[in-house]
């Protein structure tokens, strides 16, 4: 069986772990950054080639970017609404929203896990990779002229929009987004993409439903007798992330959060590589290039990555299955390490990238 339909395995271990759980809220970190005051400084950057100075902030290491310069910059465009408080950035079949207020992100109508964002002198700042990479382009740095390098990706011709599947009350939550492809010029291809797509969704929120249900009814048993009782609200979270658009393929992810009342809740990452010419879901060996070696050769360069990265393993990592769940993104296959599958909870999720060339 593949890992993608073990997800409920993963959600004894959270009902298991019962340590109380320290949240931090976005708008507190909004609040302590908006009581400080950075300094500015202009920053070199080479955008398609053509230099330009853009305000940047140093934040805990981090380099924030002034979105309206970097919007003028680079062609995006950008709005304010003073009454709903949102920033509105548009470009390359995106609609990033951010809402100051609450402090919050939606990228094409999914709410994302958003980074600290500071407002300073009228001027919003967000981390430089978080708002690029969300709108389409890659990153670089050249050590010499000490510019840092903003190019375009030369994406697919076709959007990936969201939509939402939410059920709360009775004592739990859910909340799932999942893609749903526009403007694809094979309109039957991209119907198969979405009608495939929602189907996932779908039986995914259906099994979510029914684990965090069982936990709801639980803790309505334990109000029913003491209403005074404390019980943690059980919920069912879905994000997706595009991690690849490019040369006639697409590849994402879809990360389902449950929690069950322990200390943290478990993810099941649900990967997915497309076809965009057939709609076709491509296979680990199909991405690997057909290569009658690809099992050993992916073994081999996860072995060498964990020993460069000095990984800390709870067991033995051996081989990959042939079927082994996988996304893609700009420099290769990514395979990836599921929670507790081989490091602890504080690891998340390792990934490993084997360069594209290494199948060849």
């Amino acid at each position: 069986m593949k890992k993608r339909n073990k997800w409920m395995i993963y959600t004894l271990a959270a009902s298991l772990l019962a340590a109380p759980l320290a949240i931090s809220f976005p708008g507190q970190q909004a609040e302590a950054a908006a009581k400080a005051k950075y300094t500015v400084s202009p920053q070199a950057f080479s955008i398609e080639g053509a230099k330009k100075a853009i305000k940047t902030i140093n934040l805990h290491g981090t380099t924030y970017i002034a979105l309206r310069d970097l919007s003028n910059g680079i062609g995006l465009g950008i709005g304010f609404d003073k009454a709903t408080q949102v920033v509105k950035v548009t470009g390359k079949n995106r609609v990033l929203e951010i809402n100051l207020n609450a402090t919050s992100f939606k990228l094409n109508d999914q709410l994302l896990w958003g980074p600290q964002l500071v407002v300073q002198d009228n001027t919003t700042y967000l981390p430089m990779r978080f708002i690029l990479e969300q709108m389409g382009y890659l990153v670089g740095y050249d050590s010499s002229t000490k510019l840092i390098a903003l190019k375009a990706v030369q994406e697919n011709d076709v959007k990936i929009g969201a939509k939402e599947i939410g059920a709360d009350g009775d004592g739990r939550s859910l909340l799932v987004y999942y893609p749903v492809l526009s403007g694809l010029a094979d309109r039957g291809v991209q119907q198969t993409i979405n009608t495939f797509l929602k189907e996932e969704a779908d039986k995914h929120v259906a099994a979510g439903a029914k684990e965090i249900g069982l936990v709801a009814e639980e803790n309505n048993n334990i109000l029913d007798k003491d209403p005074n009782a404390t019980v943690r609200q059980p919920s069912f979270d879905g994000r997706f992330t595009v991690t690849y658009n490019e040369k006639g393929k697409l590849s994402l992810y879809v990360d389902y959060d449950v929690y069950l009342g322990g200390a943290h809740g478990m993810i099941a990452r649900v990967p997915y590589t497309f076809d965009l010419s057939t709609g076709k879901v491509l296979t680990l060996k199909e991405v690997a290039n057909n290569n009658a070696n690809y099992v050993s050769m992916i073994n081999n360069k996860v072995k060498e990555q964990i020993k460069e990265r000095k990984l800390e393993l709870l067991n033995p990592f051996t081989s990959i299955e042939a079927d082994r769940d996988f996304f893609l993104n700009r420099n290769g296959v990514v395979i990836y390490f599921t929670q507790y599958e081989y490091t602890p909870y504080a690891a998340g999720m390792p990934e490993f990238t084997i360069p594209y060339s290494a199948f060849q």
